[in-house]
């Protein structure tokens, strides 16, 4: 069901330094920042040639970013987003497994302006799963 890797999300307390450290000591090629609101997070994309890493930042009082700073200030991995071809299948196909659906289990459009979903984490060994259709 699922497809590839589509990127690894890095919560990060600085935006900033983090892309410059991409950018500068790895060398990697990095997006500009991208503020999504329905999410709550500020992101930047860091293109690899087999996926990206996403850096989240919060964006507004309501972050869900913000939460995972507070216990993490250092930052950390976020999620895991796995590539799905139809989003609606996997999530029926998730949840007659017993897998909870984040939210209200309707996919939200994400970042790259395609749909998504979130998966608890306690149904995947501690890891937050993001699926998004291709």
């Amino acid at each position: 069901m699922i497809g590839r890797l589509n990127h690894v999300a890095i919560a990060v307390p600085d935006l900033e330094a983090a892309a410059a450290q991409y950018r500068d000591t790895l060398g990697a090629t990095v997006g500009e920042p991208q503020d999504e609101p329905d999410h709550g997070v500020t992101v930047v994309f860091i293109e690899l040639p087999n996926t990206k890493i996403e850096l989240l930042y919060p964006l507004g009082e309501n972050s869900p970013i913000a939460g995972f700073l507070e216990k993490n200030p250092a930052g950390g991995i976020h999620h895991v987003c796995y590539e799905v071809d139809d989003i609606l299948a996997a999530r029926d196909r998730l949840k007659a497994k017993g897998a909870r659906v984040l939210g209200t289990g309707e996919p939200k459009i994400g970042a790259h302006g395609k749909p998504v979903l979130f998966l608890h984490p306690k149904d995947f060994n501690g890891c937050l799963v993001e699926l998004e259709q291709i």
